[in-house]
């Protein structure tokens, strides 16, 4: 098996004739960084798939999270080094929906994972995390840990307009039995209870500075919801530099390792832990499918989620944080 980067800006040199085998399907991962922990897990299981099922796979990423030109870069890189199944995480929702549309005119398999597109029917399919479930489910269990202390929210969102930090943002706002918009909505609820609500893009540094300028607005928060478990580290981090980790409840999504371990530990309250792996073996077989049979796959398939906790709430259904860690990113 050869897995090829294709880093974004990068063009791809092919001289004048394929560098693939014709019985070995191409299939490219285009995700939105190289660094993330939870894009490098997704990048292991698309490898491990591809070389079981004899495929050819490509790699590619953005610069940051957002960095829509460098998925476009990639996308076009792979098309031309002759991919036919693209698996893509979209860092911008709407904007790469051109390239997408570009790729599958040339009948090219365009497989969403994580993140939806905007709209979700740009894509052939989608293997993804029912995130409004997710915030649905970390939202249930602060509301049972809150035992009956009325909410003063804070949410570290991602940005505006992402399908993902929308989910679950709201979902949350839901399961802690607020007013919240439905899951098809890409606007971030709001209400009385949510004192301050800032963007972290997931990152701990933007976290942690979100969470100080929060404390200012808000000193009496005593619950914050994070988009993922790197905010979830800043928050938490800007809460003991205040003295006050200990009067608030953290709850988050991803269910990385280092995000069950700060389960463990006491940093995070509860998060809900999704499969990256899963999201990008099935869709590496997928594409192995597409190009054996001319099969494609369609609509949405949830890969999981499930509830990690270290302290048990009664009436809301969680796993510990061993089993957590077992499972960490892998395989449900």
């Amino acid at each position: 098996m050869v897995l090829k980067s294709i880093a974004a800006g990068v063009i791809v040199a092919l001289g004048g004739t394929t560098v693939f085998a014709a019985d070995e399907p191409v299939i490219g991962l285009i995700t939105k960084t190289e660094t993330n922990p939870f894009f490098v897990k997704m990048k292991e299981g698309a490898a491990e798939a591809a070389k079981a099922k004899g495929a050819k796979l490509l790699t590619g990423a953005g610069k940051a999270d957002g960095d829509n030109a460098g998925q476009v870069t990639a996308m076009e890189n792979m098309v031309a080094a002759g991919a036919k199944t693209i698996l893509i995480v979209p860092s911008d929702s709407k904007a790469i929906v051109p390239s997408i549309k570009k790729a599958r005119d040339k009948g090219v398999l365009v497989i969403a994972l994580d993140s939806p597109t905007d709209p979700s029917d740009a894509v052939d399919a989608l293997f993804a995390t029912n995130n409004y479930r997710a915030g649905e489910l970390i939202g249930q269990y602060a509301k049972a840990a809150l035992a009956g202390k009325p909410p003063v929210v804070v949410t570290l969102d991602l940005f505006p307009g992402h399908p993902v930090g929308a989910q679950r943002h709201n979902g949350f706002m839901k399961g802690l039995g607020l007013a919240a918009p439905e899951a098809k909505s890409n606007e971030l609820g709001k209400g009385p209870e949510i004192v301050c609500m800032a963007d972290s893009y997931g990152d701990q540094a933007k976290g942690q500075t979100a969470m100080e300028n929060c404390l200012q607005k808000a000193p009496g928060v005593n619950l914050v919801y994070t988009i993922n478990e790197p905010a979830a580290a800043g928050a938490y981090n800007a809460l003991k530099k205040a003295g006050k980790e200990k009067g608030v409840i953290i709850v988050s999504v991803d269910g990385g390792c280092q995000g069950v371990k700060d389960v463990g530990a006491g940093k995070i309250a509860a998060t809900s832990q999704q499969y990256p792996l899963t999201m990008a073996s099935m869709g590496v077989e997928a594409g192995v499918d597409f190009a054996k049979t001319g099969k494609k796959p369609s609509g949405y398939t949830d890969t999981g989620v499930v509830l990690i906790a270290a302290s048990p709430q009664a009436g809301v259904k969680s796993m510990a944080v061993d089993k957590g860690l077992e499972l960490c990113w892998g395989k449900k």
